[in-house]
Parts: C-alpha cells; structure tokens; sequence
C-alpha cells in the first residue's frame, strides 16, 4: 500500500472534497445534488442505512431500549453500570452541536436542514447499536482489572488488522481535542461574549477558560468512576432543564409553528430560496448542512460512544448496544429536533445570522427566562461533553503507550480547555470537522467488514429485543 497515497485521501476526504471531484465525474440534477458532498458525509450516511438493514431495522426495539437503559444493576463484569455508561456517553454527545451546531445548519442550508439532522439522527440509531455491539464482544480486561474496548480492539481482535486499530486510536488522541474539548470551551465563550459584551474580550477568554480548565481538572483526574458519577447526577438534569427552556419558547411561539414545520418539510426536498437577510439555499447545501451537523451532534461512526459502552457492567454485547443506541435518539432526535423548532420558529434564521448569534437571538425572544435556560444548557452541555471526551481520548492514549500514558494525557486534556478558549472559532470547528473524519475511516471499515458478526450477535441474544428470557 502506498501509504502516502492513503494519507492524502483520507486528507481530501476530511477537508471536503466531493465524490465529483474525487472521480472525475460530471453529474448534474438530482443525482448530482447527493453526489457532489463530501464523500465522509456518503460514507457515513450510507453506513447508517447499511446497518440498519444488516440489523434488521433496529430501531423498532428502541421503546425496549429506553426501559432497560434506566438499570443501574450490576449484569455482568465492567467498570460503571449500564445507565453509567448511557450517561457517560450521552455527556459526550450532548454538547455545542445540540445548540450552536443546529443553528450553524439552519444559517447555512435554511429550515430544511433540521430535518436532513433528524433523519441522520433516525438512521443512526443503528450505527450507534452496532459500535456497541463490537466494542462489548471484543473487549479485554486490562493489568488493573478495568475493561477497554472500542473501534481499536475490533479492528485488532474482530479483523486481526492491528495498524487499523492503531490509527484509529492516533486518530481518536487527536480528534478528542477538536470535537470533545476546544470547539466545547471555545462556543460557551462566544455565546458569553453575545450576552456579556465585555470592554475586553481577551480577558472574557482567559477567565472563562480557566474557570472551566480548574473545574475539569477536579473530575477528570478521578478517572472513569468519577466521570461517570458526575455525569449521571448532570446530564439528566441538563436535558431535561434545557428541553423544557425549549418547550416554552415553543409555546410562545405555537401561531408560528404550522409555518415552521411546512418551511423544514420543504425546504428539505427543495431547497431554500433567499428571504430577508438568509442567501437562500441548494438542496445539495440542505441535505449537506443538516447531515453533517447531525453527524457532528450525535457522533454515530466516528468510533467514540463504543470506548464507554465497553466499560459497561452489561451481561452480553446486545443488551449494552440496545442502551446505547438510545443517546442517538436522545441525542438528535429530540434534543436537536427541539433546538432547530426553537430556531426556525423564531424567524431570525432570516436575518443572515451567524450561528452564535442566531442562537441567542431564538433564546432571548423569552426574554429573561430564554438566556438563562440558554446558558445554562450551554454550560452543562459544554462541561459533560468534556467530560466524556476526556475519557474516550485517554483509553485511546492507553491503547497506543499504555497506562502511563493516561496521567500525562489528562494533564495534557484540562490545558487544551484553556487553549481553546482562547482561539478564533473558525479554526477550532475547522479542526474539529477534519479530525472527525480521520476517526471515521477505520472505525467504518470495522463496522462494515464486521456487519456479520453484528447480525449474529443480534439473532444469538434476540431474547434482550423481545424482552422474552
């Protein structure tokens, strides 16, 4: 293999390139506006409705899901419970993309693209069962008796491909820092700076990094168990505290709702035409903003949510997956799904916008109450999410140097929280956007090389679907 060659692929694939310009292809009408996307987004797109055929459409079983994710007994060997793991995962997931990352879709392919991100929530279902189902099946009891598992031992154990393995875990080290830390502490202090509007935003950067590096520092230096308490007793009040923000903004904003869902139905099939101060909107640029804020949101292929699913205390690898497929559907299907409603109901999308103030301007139209429900979730999301990440990236760290490693990365993880507030947020996203591609490839190659073992698993353990021992 020409490995030179491969690294410059995957470099064209995470910095945008079309599948058009990939192959040489002209193409045009319908079947141009699905191709000319970044080839991450087909690839991922395409591994979501792959699995969901290879598992039978799984997300029939997800009221199932939703009952036994609640567990917090002790099934089987692990490191946390069930729910720990659930919200561990969900902590991770639930962050900028819920909020800002909504709102950056909804400026830049119109209403239609909220529902481009439900669909990719729906299908990713699916994904998200499969990782799982992988990462419990092949995972491995370590020297100090905790468990690791993820992409990294599928790729190693279920394909006995070892430097696939090790480039997904180089991969995951450096895209925690993107998705899972600088992009969270650099969007709590844009939107800090769209309500406070300091005389000197430096100083905003520099305290509000280091509140938010000190309170990190505080749980990650405690571990997995540390971060899975401090998660579980957040995330369901940080959820729930920020979809009932939304529900009353809603309410508030019931005579606009008939019109929101018709401009996200269509819009979705058609594209935007310019209104106001909004440019207007290709279905290509739709269906691309929607799928790759969703994709950003939920994380379904890039590889991550598995790493926590395998320190699960779960009895077999199916029951595990069902609980986590369940932070996809929390994750896009409501919590994002409610965000875009807020923002398209509010009818400032039309005023061309940028995401951060797009998203205060939807919140403060609930005057007081709207800002607070608004920084409040911000900030919740923000922290858990840095959390979670800080977990996936260290496990990678350890696959690759082993266990000394982990100390040093965690020193590493609070520093890139101050790092990242400080920095212009353009750069931070662009960084985020590539570095998840790069985890992506290796982890999709697992999923679809081992789509096999993922169906067998499924029809060897059914009775966890049904419910029926």
């Amino acid at each position: 293999m020409d490995f030179a060659k491969f690294a410059a692929d995957l470099s064209g694939f995470v910095w945008g390139a079309s599948v058009a310009s990939i192959f040489k292809l002209q193409v045009s009408g319908w079947v141009g506006y699905f191709l000319d996307v970044p080839l991450l987004i087909v690839l991922l797109f395409g591994a979501h409705l792959f699995l969901t055929l290879r598992t039978g459409f799984i997300q029939r079983f997800l009221p199932r899901a939703i009952k036994i994710s609640f567990s917090r007994q002790k099934e089987g060997e692990g490191d946390v419970s069930q729910f720990g793991a659930l919200m561990t995962a969900l902590a991770a997931t639930i962050g900028t993309g819920n909020i800002v990352g909504v709102a950056g879709a909804v400026a830049m392919g119109g209403p239609g693209a909220v529902l481009w991100m439900w669909l990719t929530g729906v299908f990713g279902i699916a994904t998200k069962y499969s990782e799982a189902v992988l990462a419990v099946k092949y995972r491995v009891k370590m020297p100090d008796g905790s468990m690791a598992g993820g992409p990294m031992y599928a790729l190693e154990r279920g394909l006995g491909v070892k430097w696939l393995g090790v480039l997904f875990a180089a991969f995951t080290c450096i895209a925690a820092f993107g998705i899972g830390n600088m992009t969270q502490a650099n969007s709590i202090v844009e939107l800090l700076h769209e309500h406070i509007k300091p005389e000197s935003d430096a100083v905003l950067r520099w305290v509000a990094g280091s509140v938010m590096a000190v309170l990190t520092a505080a749980v990650v230096l405690g571990g997995v168990k540390s971060i899975a308490k401090v998660c579980g007793f957040l995330v369901p009040i940080m959820a729930v505290g920020y979809i009932i923000g939304c529900v009353l903004i809603l309410i508030k904003n019931a005579s606009a709702l008939p019109g929101t869902f018709a401009d996200i139905w269509h819009g979705a099939w058609s594209g935007q035409a310019a209104v106001g101060g909004f440019v207007g909107a290709t279905l290509k640029q739709v269906a691309q903003a929607g799928i790759a804020r969703g994709l950003f949101s939920n994380e379904s292929g890039l590889g991550s949510a598995p790493i926590v699913a395998a320190a699960a205390q779960t009895r077999n690898p199916v029951r595990q997956a069902l609980v986590s497929s369940t932070a996809t559907f929390w994750d896009t299907v409501v919590v994002c799904a409610m965000t875009g409603l807020v923002i398209v109901s509010s009818g400032h999308w039309k005023e061309g916008l940028p995401k951060a103030a797009l998203t205060s301007a939807a919140f403060n139209d609930l005057h007081t109450l709207g800002p607070i429900f608004l920084l409040f979730g911000m900030c919740f999301f923000v922290f858990s999410t840095i959390l979670g990440w800080g977990y996936y990236g260290e496990k990678a760290a350890e696959y690759l140097f082993g266990t000394r490693s982990v100390k040093p990365y965690r020193i590493l993880w609070v520093l890139a929280v101050l790092f990242g507030s400080v920095q212009p947020a353009q750069a931070v996203w662009d960084f985020a956007d590539a570095a998840n591609g790069l985890m992506a490839i290796p982890n999709l190659i697992a999923l679809i090389c081992l789509s096999g073992v993922i169906a067998a698993e499924t029809k060897a353990h059914r009775h966890e679907l049904t419910g029926k021992d």
